[in-house]
């Protein structure tokens, strides 16, 4: 069983960024930048393919790299992260270990307050704690969602339309699609702190984009789930945003991503 790491990055210099993360298996690495070529590297016995993109968008270029992938498990990698000794192996081992698993959701460290989850069992995933799942805690077997025919959304993400949110989607897609997602305790590696991306404050824009968000993952009940965000979050944003003007917007995103569904639908 082959694993293979799906980078995605920005501007990044690939030799130093491969220095840093210290692959363990082969990569792919998408770098969106201001040019469009490919190179390879090699780091000790693994080959390193790169991709260079003039383009943006973390869902396009995780897309990118699921269409040049070869192995039979993929793991999909930020640039922050610095993986532990021994990942390859430990991923490797779970899904021997668990045939039942089509993806597995593994631990990394973050800094207290921007860590959403920490897998304390080996468990299945369910739609109402799917959303606090990062997608480069994610490993899954190639052929499965090949067969499903999941890819990422290019609306969501940083660089794309909407500020966050592709891996939840994703998540939600795949389950939907039949895969079988669970969680392990097994630790991959930690997050280096960095600037987001995407995130720029409680703004207008981040519940506006919430609320898009919450449309193509709730659906009809997306309203309440916006309710409900504003109401049990409102410690998180307080003197950012006002409640009512919070669930307003996050409002007017819903009506939004219902437009964006229908125009996907055409």
């Amino acid at each position: 069983m082959r694993l293979e790491m799906l980078i995605s990055a920005v501007n990044a210099k690939p030799a130093d960024l491969m220095e840093r993360m210290k692959p363990e298996c082969d990569a792919i690495l998408v770098n969106q930048c201001d040019k469009d070529d490919e190179e390879y590297l090699m780091r000790d016995e693994y080959k390193i393919k790169i991709i260079h993109r003039n383009e943006r968008g973390v869902g396009r270029s995780r897309n990118l790299a699921l269409a040049n992938a070869t192995a039979d498990i993929l793991l999909f990698c930020d640039e922050d992260i610095e993986y532990a000794e021994g990942y390859a192996k430990g991923i490797i081992d779970e899904f021997v270990k668990h045939p039942e698993a089509d993806m597995i959701i593994f631990n990394i460290e973050v800094c207290k307050e921007r860590q959403t989850y920490w897998n304390e069992g080996f468990h299945k995933v369910h739609w109402y704690n799917r959303g606090r799942y990062g997608a480069c805690s994610l490993a899954l077997r190639r052929e499965r969602l090949e067969s499903a025919g999941v890819c990422f959304s290019e609306l969501f993400g940083g660089g794309a339309k909407y500020s966050n949110g592709e891996d939840s989607l994703f998540l939600k897609e795949c389950a939907d699609a039949g895969l079988q997602i669970y969680t392990s305790t097994f630790l991959i590696g930690k997050e280096v702190p960095r600037e987001s991306t995407w995130f720029k404050g409680y703004n207008e824009k981040f519940f506006f984009d919430r609320g898009v968000l919450f449309a193509f993952l709730y659906g009809s009940f997306a309203w309440l789930w916006a309710l409900r965000f504003v109401l049990t979050k409102k410690n998180m944003f307080q003197g950012e945003m006002k409640q009512k003007r919070a669930f307003q917007l996050m409002k007017d995103g819903i009506r939004q991503g219902k437009e964006e569904k229908k125009q996907q639908k055409k």
